[in-house]
């Protein structure tokens, strides 16, 4: 065990009191009622104390928030690996020159894998979306702390998208119809299209799923599917900001080839999460930092190339409520659709 030099100092002056107690417990040689005498008596319970003592000595060693023991943070996947990559250690690099934390920074494959890494304390801090948050929550307490906000809102709502000249006019017109979505447990890839489309008693003919908001547009644009379902954020300034700006490097005229046919209702935005045994004080500390971060320049183009985000606020775990209303009446849980990854 690695001690600080005033925790050596603290533990060589307790240990003195007790060397000069047992002097003075020698001379008198008291017995105690059992026959036990008071030296003996004193030595077993300063032994005791000497145990608690050391004990109690706290050490860097192995901390959360320390070299050998970083925070990990994680990201989901949503645009190309090298963005997120160079985006999120430019985060990565103010948290650590604003926090007394160092940090772990990793993009998983998908955000079921961040999910069960909370379940397994692998995960300390993600960015999910707002279903993964849910299911973690339910499976492994993880906490909301703060939702990201696009455009000043910390709502949005799915898209239902298609090819610029098909027979598609009307979201009634997906009837019968090959369609890509994004994941099977993805609320606006998938579930909040799928309520959508349940309501108005709509069944495509066939359903893919992409792995990805980008990638269901790449196969609308490509012919690979009639059409489908991604997030929607509303233009800013004149340009788009739903998934169609994630392709717009590839395809420039992406925004003229895929059109909107219609919208869903709106949901929560994503949440930042945290692990529930992580410390009130580093909890705190990290969510500041996000904001503050999101207050500089610097910050907001990260977020923004990352995740189309402009900003964050506070949250709470009943900010979801709404989601899970949404399961029920999709007659779903967290649980079971976590048994179908």
């Amino acid at each position: 065990m690695i001690f600080s030099h005033g925790s050596s100092l603290k533990a060589k002056s307790f240990l003195l009191h007790i060397q000069s107690t047992f002097q003075i417990a020698d001379q008198s040689q008291f017995l105690c009622r059992n026959g036990v005498t008071m030296a003996k008596s004193l030595r077993i319970l300063t032994t005791l104390l000497v145990v608690l003592s050391l004990a109690g000595c706290t050490t860097k060693k192995g901390e959360l928030g320390s070299e050998k023991n970083p925070v990990k943070l994680y990201f989901i996947p949503s645009v190309d690996a090298k963005v997120l990559e160079d985006n999120t250690q430019i985060f990565k690099a103010y948290l650590e020159k604003t926090t007394p934390y160092k940090y772990d920074v990793a993009i998983p494959q998908s955000f079921i894998a961040i999910v069960e890494a909370f379940g397994t304390k692998r995960a300390d801090v993600a960015a999910m979306n707002t279903f993964g948050y849910v299911l973690a929550h339910d499976k492994y307490g993880v906490e909301a702390r703060m939702t990201v906000l696009r455009h000043g809102t910390s709502t949005y709502q799915s898209q239902f998208v298609a090819k610029e000249g098909s027979n598609i006019k009307s979201l009634a017109d997906f009837k019968g119809k090959k369609m890509a979505f994004v994941d099977a447990a993805s609320t606006s890839g998938y579930l909040l299209p799928l309520k959508k489309l349940k309501d108005k008693s709509i069944e495509p003919s066939e359903i893919v799923f992409a792995g990805k908001h980008d990638s269901v547009i790449t196969m609308i644009y490509q012919g690979q599917v009639d059409g489908g379902a991604t997030f929607y954020s509303p233009p800013m300034g004149g340009a788009i900001q739903d998934a169609r700006r994630l392709v717009q490097t590839q395809y420039p005229d992406v925004e003229k080839k895929i059109k909107i046919i219609d919208l869903s209702d709106p949901i929560p935005n994503d949440p930042i999460v945290f692990r529930k045994e992580m410390s009130e004080e580093m909890k705190n500390t990290i969510v500041s930092a996000f904001l503050k971060f999101m207050e500089t320049e610097e910050g907001k183009a990260a977020f923004m190339q990352i995740y189309g985000v402009d900003s964050m606020k506070r949250a709470s775990d009943s900010d979801y409520d709404g989601v899970r209303n949404m399961l029920k009446a999709l007659g779903k849980n967290a649980e079971e659709m976590m048994m179908k990854k």
